[in-house]
């Protein structure tokens, strides 16, 4: 299986995962996760400079997780969404902003009616540039007050990332129902 690596990252991607997509080599990658992974995935896919994205499982100690193993909440996993995006078009911070503004921060696994660690905010960072970026925007967060709780997202080294089953890539996109996740007006 061949494998590409990318910019800043480093964690590889099986190339055919990213058939047809010109220019990959220079995109870059981030992780998150903040609720269900269906709607995470559907609002970065509406920014310009993203040019993939997979659902997945990160942040466990299960290897080779399955949805239905994710959903006991034993696996340590979250629900992420892996992006990649060019950084000449959007920025890392800019993809902190849509983050925080696609979901709250400031509750501890949960996000609207999904319960569980599966389901906490988390910035997986591929580098050090990434972590003190995350670190930074929470803090002006903070000291803004933008948020009236205080900010519960973790932010940890990128792990193995797991895609998700077919059927959860692109689910809003294929079922032809509406996200579950509200992008905020900007922080």
């Amino acid at each position: 299986m061949a494998l590409l690596t990318f910019a800043g990252c480093k964690e590889n991607v099986p190339a055919e995962e990213v058939k047809g997509v010109a220019g990959m080599e220079n995109l870059q990658k981030a992780a998150f996760a903040g609720g269900c992974f269906w709607g995470v995935q559907d609002l970065f896919d509406l920014q310009k400079g993203v040019v993939k994205s997979f659902a997945g499982y990160s942040g466990g100690h299960t290897k080779n997780p399955v949805y239905k193993d994710v959903c006991t909440g034993t696996t340590g996993h979250a629900e992420a969404v892996e992006v990649y995006y060019d950084p000449k078009l959007i920025n890392y911070k800019q993809l902190l902003d849509i983050f925080f503004r696609l979901h709250d921060p400031t509750t501890m696994n949960r996000q609207g009616p999904d319960v569980g660690s599966q389901y906490r905010s988390v910035i997986f960072y591929h580098n050090e540039t990434q972590k003190k970026e995350a670190l930074d925007f929470i803090a002006d967060q903070e000291k803004k007050k933008v948020f009236s709780e205080k900010i519960v997202t973790e932010v940890v080294p990128a792990k193995e990332f797991y895609k998700a089953e077919e059927y959860h890539q692109k689910y809003f996109k294929k079922s032809g129902q509406s996200g579950c996740h509200v992008l905020r007006t900007g922080l």
